[in-house]
């Protein structure tokens, strides 16, 4: 994997100075003289755009459509004033989570298999928006100034390369630099970790849910890893200590009681996050089978074995699983989501179309059932009415690389060359490949006969040269 080029936007993490937990910046404050949330914006979206060209992502609409709600959960009670967010999905099982300037929100699937309940997810998502709601970056580049560019450069290649899960090329870039600024610059302070915790536990609690399980997270990680010599990336770019724990729990216990610590939603999204990194064909149903045995009511487990059977080949035995499930949830949106995949399968097309007229009805415009009409419209080879669908999925989501990618092949399907071009550039813009986007404009270009289309295709051509070059002037 070759390096990120050196960005500004994870000085955020880098030089973040204290403030107190009533210390809120405004859009006035003296930082915004430095870099403006409008600045703070344009830079998150370009740095997500190369990171995006760097790692690894899981398409699922679920687990995208379950972690985008719950950050927006989380920030409609959080000081976080723009919440312009944008999300990454990515495809890695170690533990760990970002929130960074300009509204970009970043989570590994291993966050799911380390938090066991949802309070304990969303206790990690509302620490890191806390981060996000200080301005650290702005606030550190305020009293960071004499800081040379070219040691930021250095350093930012580091802790990129290692949120993009090349932690080895990652610390050799950090090592590479000068000591002392590495031990002064490459973690949090102890008092923004503080900070972040206390403005997170209140707005946690303020979201409705259980203060009390980020502490209980952090026991757990603490324990979990304290031998370990190379503790999961969340660790290293947020120290645990015992007296930070202390505090948290401390803080947590004055919250009155009552507050949610799960749902049964989060454990369905556990357990099919669990089976996104199966290595082991099976393994993962052998596990959803022993929990069964042990807790014959456990539906999360049920529905895992469910899944694992799927794709598997077990028909018949993952229509046994899921007989129950829907009778006892016939409107839940997950078990019937599951139920067409089944019938997709299975080729029991007539069964699919009345289920998914039915969640239509109880969820209209919803992704993920969007996104199984459209598996089912391809499964009948109606490609047209497909083609449909999507264009209005890519209206509501025309930022997710995901979803361009994917109507370049249906255009492709029904023969829209110059549509294909066009979604590839869109895809290459959203992952930082401006050159091969350009030349996917060009080559729609050419294949245009109509001028007013042709046309549209030159002015999008010239917004993506302006991105570029904007781009390059932040960073080079």
């Amino acid at each position: 994997m070759k390096l990120l080029r050196p960005t500004l936007l994870t000085l955020a993490c880098l030089l973040a100075q204290p403030v107190t937990a009533n210390d809120l910046p405004s859009l006035g404050d003296s930082s915004s003289s430095i870099v403006s949330p409008e600045q703070e914006h344009v830079l998150g979206r370009a740095w997500l755009s190369m990171l995006r060209g760097q790692v690894k992502q899981l398409s699922d609409p679920q687990l995208k459509d379950y972690v985008e709600t719950s950050v927006y959960r989380l920030a409609e009670t959080s000081q976080v004033q723009d919440r312009r967010l944008e999300f990454i999905l990515m495809d890695s099982p170690e533990l760990n989570a970002f929130a960074a300037p300009g509204g970009i929100v970043g989570v590994n699937g291993g966050l799911f298999l380390h938090a066991e309940t949802e309070a304990e997810y969303a206790s990690v998502l509302a620490h890191e928006l806390a981060h996000l709601s200080q301005r650290h970056f702005a606030r550190g580049l305020e009293t960071q100034q004499r800081l040379q560019l070219p040691m930021m450069a250095a350093l930012l290649v580091g802790i990129v390369a290692a949120a993009a899960g090349s932690g080895d090329a990652g610390m050799a870039a950090i090592t590479s630099t000068q000591a002392a600024a590495i031990q002064a610059q490459n973690t949090f302070s102890r008092q923004n970790e503080q900070e972040a915790d206390r403005i997170g536990l209140v707005n946690l609690e303020r979201a409705g849910y259980d203060p009390r399980a980020m502490p209980s997270m952090f026991e757990r990680l603490m324990r979990q890893y304290r031998y370990d010599q190379k503790p999961p990336e969340f660790l290293l770019t947020h120290p645990l200590t015992e007296s930070r724990i202390a505090d948290t729990k401390n803080r947590a216990e004055q919250a009155m009681p009552g507050g949610a610590e799960d749902s049964q939603r989060y454990q369905l999204m556990r357990a099919r996050m669990k089976l996104q990194f199966e290595t082991t064909p099976g393994v993962t149903a052998k596990q959803f089978r022993a929990l069964l045995d042990e807790t014959p009511k456990d539906d999360a487990a049920r529905y895992g074995l469910a899944i694992a059977q799927i794709k598997n080949g077990q028909f018949d035995e993952a229509r046994k699983n899921l007989s129950p499930l829907l009778a006892k949830a016939p409107n839940d949106m997950t078990y019937n989501l599951a139920q067409m995949e089944l019938d997709i399968a299975t080729n029991r097309l007539p069964q699919a179309d009345e289920r998914m007229k039915r969640l239509y009805q109880l969820y209209p415009s919803n992704y993920p059932v969007q996104q199984m009409h459209i598996e089912l419209l391809l499964k009948r080879r109606d490609t047209e009415a497909a083609t449909r669908i999507l264009e209005r999925v890519v209206s509501q989501r025309n930022k997710d690389p995901n979803i361009w990618y994917q109507v370049a092949e249906v255009r492709g399907q029904v023969g829209n060359l110059v549509g294909v071009h066009q979604a590839r550039a869109e895809y290459f813009a959203l992952t930082g490949q401006y050159d091969q986007a350009f030349q996917q404009l060009d080559y729609a270009k050419r294949r245009s006969s109509n001028f007013q289309e042709a046309s549209r295709i030159d002015a999008r051509l010239k917004e993506l040269k302006e991105e570029k070059r904007v781009i390059d002037e932040m960073f080079n």
